[in-house]
């Protein structure tokens, strides 16, 4: 009898203290999450609203970190869709408690042009010159954060990450500003061929990308100078490869959509000019039930590339 309580006891002390080390603890640090903040933009005229993720142990040390900026969709999409839609802040909490990626700031900044929406800005510049998102983002936004926050300067600690017009123009600062990342990793990019440029709709033209690559064009109109410029099928193909090596791509696309032809064209360019990267297509859509179960994987790509350059 006491030999078989005995044994029970060890038994359950055992599974007790197995439990002990896969649960994540109860009272574990949670990062910071705040979507109130806000610069105001001399290039724009306005403020530029953004959420902010702190790690954990940001108010207890004095150490700077390496930054993510996280760039939202088109459309409906909003600056905080990332933490609210997709709940980043508890992901990322999870992941650099158990030392699985390392402590990160992550920014998002909003990427309209107004809250109405007419017009997407694909966070470019406008053909015309008057709203100039891109510029503001390099030029104002970027310098501004390194000032409010302990962001670790220097473009190995830094780095673009987006889905659908978010991953567009994460790729496309990652080709002009090679020196400014050290990887692009995006979901569902929207990449489109050039005949899906020509042949899209009067009205969803206009909406997407009127503003930035020339209002009322038609057909091969809208293959003008502007959209070969920004263009990421361009951009890859006209970047010396020395530059694009300098930065680590992922890229994930689901195979339903829409923009799959355009994503495996740029894993083929890749291929072609023999550009490192992480190329994946699974089962999906263009949505959220896509998108939040390969949020983990993106952050695990970027934490890994800080590791890589002795971030601990």
């Amino acid at each position: 009898m006491f030999l078989n309580t005995l044994h029970r006891f060890w038994a359950s002390l055992a599974l007790l203290t197995a439990l002990a080390l896969v649960a994540p603890a109860a009272n574990a640090d949670a990062g910071t999450v705040d979507d109130t903040a806000s610069i105001k933009s001399s290039i724009l005229g306005q403020n530029v609203k953004y959420t902010l993720y702190l790690p954990p142990d940001y108010g207890r040390s004095t150490r700077a970190y390496p930054v993510l900026y996280m760039m939202h969709g088109g459309d409906d999409g909003r600056y905080n869709d990332w933490f609210v839609q997709d709940n980043l802040g508890a992901l990322l909490d999870r992941l650099i408690n158990a030392g699985e990626i390392p402590a990160m700031i992550v920014i998002t900044p909003d990427g309209l042009r107004n809250p109405e929406n007419k017009y997407a800005t694909y966070f470019m510049n406008d053909a015309d010159g008057k709203f100039q998102w891109e510029t503001m983002f390099i030029q104002e936004f970027i310098p501004a954060m390194q000032k409010r926050y302990r962001i670790l300067d220097d473009k190995r600690f830094r780095a673009m990450g987006g889905l659908s017009m978010g991953g567009f123009a994460s790729l496309m600062y990652a080709f002009k500003y090679p020196e400014l990342f050290s990887a692009a990793a995006v979901m569902s990019a929207a990449v489109r061929t050039d005949e899906q440029i020509t042949q899209m709709d009067p009205a969803g033209y206009e909406r997407r990308y009127g503003h930035a690559w020339g209002e009322g064009l038609t057909g091969e109109q809208r293959l003008n100078l502007q959209y070969h410029e920004k263009n990421v099928l361009d951009l890859v193909k006209h970047t010396p490869v020395a530059e694009l090596r300098k930065t680590r791509y992922y890229l994930d696309v689901g195979t339903n959509d829409p923009f799959f032809l355009g994503n495996v064209l740029l894993h083929l360019a890749f291929n072609k000019l023999g550009v490192a990267h992480q190329f994946q297509a699974r089962p999906g859509a263009h949505n959220y039930d896509f998108w939040v179960p390969g949020s983990e994987p993106l952050l695990r790509f970027v934490g890994l590339t800080f590791q890589e350059r002795n971030v601990q």
